[in-house]
């Protein structure tokens, strides 16, 4: 029978190989345009603005998200989420200042409450391993 905290804990680890793999692959991604073509993302606002082209923001972004994902799959699991929680909302905004894919301003602001859920899961698991520890150590300085 599967405790509470036996929940909690392969809850926040799928959430983990989501937002791991996710951003992996995605940023992986950028490089080879197989599942999508990036760049029509772009908002054509911050595209008129970058000193780069947008082949080379894509690029950016990916070696970002590789990165972000591979900090969740890290002992910085916490760290990573919220980075990576950023990042989809800023993916969101921006899509959503567009006025283009709306659909995919959506799924990613979802996704990125997720992400901020899986940060706060890892906060408090965490937490409570220091808790744990510390009663642990008291328990054996006193015995």
């Amino acid at each position: 029978m599967l405790t509470n905290q036996d929940r909690v804990h392969s809850v926040q680890q799928t959430l983990r190989v989501l937002f791991g793999v996710v951003p992996v692959v995605a940023g992986a991604d950028k490089f080879l345009n197989l599942l999508t073509n990036w760049e029509q993302y772009v908002n054509p606002t911050l595209e008129w603005l970058l000193p780069f082209s947008t082949t080379t923001f894509m690029h950016i972004a990916g070696v970002i998200e590789i990165v972000a994902g591979l900090i969740v799959l890290s002992r910085f699991t916490t760290f990573g989420a919220y980075l990576v929680s950023a990042w989809l909302a800023l993916i969101a905004i921006s899509l959503l200042a567009s006025g283009h894919f709306l659909d995919v301003a959506v799924r990613d602001l979802v996704m990125s409450a997720t992400a901020y859920s899986l940060a706060t899961l890892s906060r408090v698991r965490q937490e409570q391993g220091r808790t744990n520890y510390k009663q642990a150590t008291a328990r054996t300085i006193t015995a």
